[in-house]
């Protein structure tokens, strides 16, 4: 038997998953590690610390292969994009991997923003001005940590530190390279004038290249800590937002992806680059010809969490003796849609798409005595919903009807919330039976590296059965009422925003 590794480094854990070389799943390793959060809007990884759980799950997984009569094909990569570390002349870090998640740039990305400049900006690279995009990261240390970026002698992310660890080549593919706010989309070069307000130069940034590079000749110690072949090949791969498009089979515009876990986003990929005359969208180039449109919502999984905590009768819980999710869901189901005349909007950890706002903030609107503790969680559920739906409109506006919708994540284990989501994008939801969309995607493009598969289509015969959540017609038509009330509701409260997010800071540093 052959095998593959897909590995997706993520924010908090990175994990590897083994296939044989149908694409079947043999066995997973996880390994986590910190987010360090020493200050306000910081969020950093230790980038040692990432690689080696990066080492270490892949290991783990090679454990489980017989490699004495089977061979080890490749390893592959999905990550997470947006982050930036410094180096010196010996590519040592000389600061921690800012991560998407770290918002210290605020005000850099609110000043570029609102400039000439920061549309053009936006116009030629796709990446909308916001504090995760690597270029307003730059500019925030010039302007906070001089002397480290005068020190810096290279820029990089956390996939070419990885592969700079395990290879000693300082290259990235152009799916990440195009997520930093610094690539021109129509040249798939750095562009100038990006690198100008980042004050950085082409030199100091890694040589970009094809997603499906294969790159050969560990280093002595990669290999040892490893435990593979040396002339294993390691294939650049993607984004992990790119890869969970490519593993669940949504390669063209006709079928919408969305994710929903801690976080949320909803993504279609397109032939030719689509830019969003409003700035609600990014574009990012994935490979060879394709595109990713879409949106991140940052408020997902993690803000119905929140309301599971704040919202469920704990004795009720206990008197069940039921999860409090389970008992959550079945609460939800009791109450009819539209929560009784209740909107929440989820923005607890500020928003990116569409409103692209740090200082956003949740609000519950239509409160009345008659509303219950039912009718809040329910309207919670809907609001993360209605909001991903304001992004699948953006989407549709822009790249037109899809045929379907694919979803995935963590909410798939809701029967509620499927059917909600459903309801609320009047669309049928499909939703695979397979998990980690993301490795598997990475694999599909080690396999069409080595030319076992002749294009990325083939993931298709890889991906299991699906359920079909089917829209209900009173339920939408009570949602098409509300969304418009939803949207308007934002904007409104959209002016204080701001200020609330200023008494909220003084606040808590008193």
């Amino acid at each position: 038997m052959n095998y593959f590794i897909g590995v997706d480094v993520g924010t908090t854990s990175t994990k590897a998953v083994l296939y044989n070389e149908h694409a079947q799943v043999l066995t997973q390793t996880k390994q986590g590690y910190p987010l360090y959060r020493d200050a306000s809007g910081m969020a950093e990884q230790n980038p040692d610390e990432l690689v080696n759980a990066v080492e270490k799950v892949i290991h783990d997984a090679a454990q489980s292969a017989d490699l004495t009569t089977g061979k080890l094909l490749a390893v592959s990569f999905s990550s997470a994009n947006q982050s930036v570390i410094l180096l010196d002349e010996n590519h040592q870090p000389i600061t921690r991997a800012m991560t998407w998640a770290d918002t210290r740039a605020r005000k850099v990305a609110s000043d570029l923003k609102s400039s000439p400049e920061g549309k053009q900006i936006y116009i030629k690279t796709g990446t909308p001005i916001h504090p995760m995009s690597p270029l307003t990261k730059l500019m925030w240390l010039n302007a906070e940590m001089p002397e480290k970026m005068t020190s810096a002698k290279y820029v990089a992310d956390i996939k070419s530190y990885l592969f700079y660890r395990l290879f000693n080549v300082f290259r990235v593919d152009i799916s990440i390279a195009s997520c930093t706010g610094m690539l021109n989309i129509e040249t798939a070069d750095w562009d100038s004038q990006a690198l100008s307000l980042a004050h950085v130069t082409p030199e100091q940034l890694p040589e970009i290249v094809s997603g499906t590079t294969q790159q050969v000749g560990l280093t002595k110690e990669a290999q040892t800590a490893m435990a593979i072949p040396g002339d294993t090949p390691f294939i650049y791969g993607a984004f992990d937002g790119a890869l969970s498009n490519l593993g669940v089979g949504a390669l063209s515009k006709d079928t919408v992806a969305i994710t929903i876990g801690t976080s949320a986003a909803v993504r279609v990929v397109t032939d030719h680059p689509v830019i969003d005359p409003q700035q609600r969208l990014f574009c990012y180039a994935v490979d060879n010809g394709l595109w990713v449109i879409g949106g991140p919502l940052n408020n997902g999984g993690d803000v119905f969490q929140w309301a599971v905590e704040h919202l469920v009768d704990a004795s009720a819980v206990q008197n069940e003796n039921m999860d409090a999710y389970a008992l959550a869901n079945e609460v939800i189901a009791g109450v009819p849609a539209g929560s009784n005349g209740l909107i929440f909007n989820p923005y607890l950890g500020g928003e990116r798409a569409p409103i692209w706002n740090a200082n956003a903030r949740g609000s519950f609107f239509g409160l009345s005595q008659l509303h219950t503790r039912a009718d809040m969680l329910r309207a919670v559920m809907e609001g993360i919903n209605m909001n991903i739906n304001s992004v699948f409109q953006a989407v549709r506006n822009l790249v037109g009807d899809p045929k379907s919708v694919t979803a995935t994540g963590g909410f798939a284990q809701s029967a509620v919330w499927k059917q909600m989501l459903a309801d609320v994008l009047n669309c049928p939801v499909e939703i695979p039976n397979s998990f980690e969309s993301g490795c598997l995607g990475a694999i599909v493009m080690a396999m069409n590296s080595l030319g076992i598969v002749d294009s990325l289509e083939a993931v298709q015969q890889f991906i299991g059965e699906k359920e079909v959540c089917k829209p209900d017609s009173e339920a939408v038509a009570v949602y098409q009422k509300y969304q418009p009330v939803f949207e308007q509701v934002q904007e409104l409260l959209s002016p204080a925003y701001a200020r609330m997010a200023d008494l909220q800071q003084k606040t808590t540093n008193h």
